[in-house]
């Protein structure tokens, strides 16, 4: 019985009948957002979601008795026993604003699709070079906020009037928003030399820092997507030596069936 579950919750079928709830689940929870669709389906809406969650739970108990303890030894697994745990509290009197996290339910996507799976996985191994970059991030912003707050803060105390509001704005200036017409150039009508400040600041976060944080995402997800395919390789070779050794044993039986055969002819 426990097998026949298992292979039930593992099949490719199973699997796309629950990403297809999920995308239900965000369609109707996207709907109860607006009022009018509420005064007309309201009900209905509300029905297809206790539905949905219910179908959640059964599914989530079936794995629990497919895979057993087993089943809190997987990131993924406790992930979706989580978001689950979360749907089923209370959305009334002070949990109303619980109520609001039941869309967190589409992140179930994450864990059921495997290319989504690979992605945050990469995401996560790129975690501790991350922190590296940003203690950089850190340094370049603290020193570049510092000589903001004193080359302009006394003209500019709006923008760079103390350190937080130049950490502010040059945060504005790295993203690019409004960077050159809305702070630099008025900048620069008092200070006209102010570019020798900003463009070096440019320099180092937008086009530099940033883009160590793409490498090292990069850099993650190439090296999940080998360790992916080693393992498949493996598999494979696994699988190969096994039909190996079954064709050996196939060929020592023949041979002994053979042998037998001769003796008996004869």
């Amino acid at each position: 019985m426990r097998n026949q579950v298992k292979a039930l919750v593992a099949s490719r079928n199973w699997e796309y009948c629950i990403v297809a709830i999920i995308v239900l689940n965000a369609i109707t929870l996207g709907l109860e957002t607006s009022s009018a669709v509420m005064d007309s389906f309201g009900p209905t809406l509300i029905f297809v979601d206790r539905v949905i969650l219910g179908i959640f739970v059964i599914e989530l108990a079936l794995r629990l008795f497919a895979h057993g303890f087993r089943f809190f030894k997987d990131p993924w697994s406790i992930f979706d026993f989580l978001i689950v745990a979360i749907s089923l509290m209370p959305a009334s009197g002070a949990f109303t604003v619980l109520r609001s996290l039941r869309i967190l339910r589409v992140l179930r996507l994450i864990s059921v699709v495997p290319s989504l799976r690979r992605v945050i996985g990469g995401l996560v191994a790129a975690l501790p070079g991350m922190g590296s970059i940003v203690v950089l991030m850190a340094l370049v912003f603290y020193v570049f906020a510092v000589m903001a707050t004193k080359l302009f803060g006394a003209a500019f105390p709006e923008w760079f009037g103390n350190l937080g509001a130049s950490l502010y704005t040059l945060f504005q200036v790295m993203t690019l928003e409004s960077w050159s017409m809305g702070i630099v150039r008025p900048v620069m009508d008092e200070f006209p030399l102010a570019w020798l400040f900003f463009v070096p600041f440019i320099l180092c976060t937008a086009f530099t820092v940033l883009n160590l944080f793409i490498g090292i995402i990069v850099s993650a997800m190439q090296e999940e997507h080998d360790a992916e395919a080693d393992a498949n390789r493996q598999a494979i070779h696994d699988d190969t030596g096994l039909i190996l050794e079954e064709v050996k044993a196939l060929r020592a039986e023949l041979k002994e069936l053979r042998v037998k055969v001769s003796e008996n002819s004869r």
